[in-house]
């Protein structure tokens, strides 16, 4: 049961997609204008890389060397499609304000490199807890970005005006305000990093 902690931590914050591995950025920046696209894009990549790492571990005995890389695009893709049809059918208005950005998870490198390197060689069981922990730490950091860039850039939360016009910054609404928190967010990741590092020594 420890093994699979330290799996599952490992993307919270050791090994933190986005902070500390820093792969799948682009989407990542241009969908946290607003906390519902962070958190439906969050939420949204978790589940399809849960359940391709799964799919992927349960089978990956069966699937030949010379064509798993096919293989796992048609598993991913196909998870993809269920999420887009979902959103399509229940959030119509989150699915067009994200646009483009969920077909292309199929082609995230955050998915692509975990069934690859991990799913591919390791357990069910492990395969799950690493997609949990690397989806849930994808999903803190969009959504922390977002409530940030919302608030100061913005003015709003969830729709809702909480800073009057006049003390908006319009800064965090472009790229350069996104790029700015994201290196916030990596300075805050370090830190806990260090702190996790520290308990840990501290236990053994």
């Amino acid at each position: 049961m420890k093994n699979y902690w330290s799996i599952f931590t490992n993307g919270l914050v050791k090994e933190n997609p986005l902070l500390v591995l820093m792969i799948g950025l682009c989407s990542s920046l241009a969908v946290t204008t607003s906390f519902s696209n962070g958190l439906g894009m969050g939420l949204a990549m978790t589940f399809v890389l849960l359940m391709s790492e799964i799919i992927i571990s349960l089978f990956r005995k069966l699937i030949p060397d010379s064509i798993r890389i096919p293989v796992f695009i048609i598993v991913i893709a196909t998870f993809v499609t269920i999420v887009d049809l979902l959103m399509q059918a229940y959030v119509p208005a989150l699915s067009k304000s994200m646009g483009v950005f969920i077909p292309l998870i199929v082609v995230n490198c955050i998915i692509m490199g975990r069934v690859e390197s991990f799913a591919s060689k390791r357990t069910v069981a492990e395969a799950a807890f690493d997609a949990l922990g690397m989806g849930l730490g994808y999903l803190w950091v969009l959504c922390g970005i977002s409530i940030v860039r919302e608030l100061l850039g913005g003015g709003t939360f969830l729709g809702m005006e909480v800073i009057p016009e006049a003390y908006r910054i319009g800064f965090f609404t472009g790229a350069p305000g996104g790029f700015f928190v994201f290196a916030m967010f990596i300075s805050l990741n370090f830190v806990l990093k260090k702190i996790v590092e520290k308990k840990s020594g501290g236990a053994a």
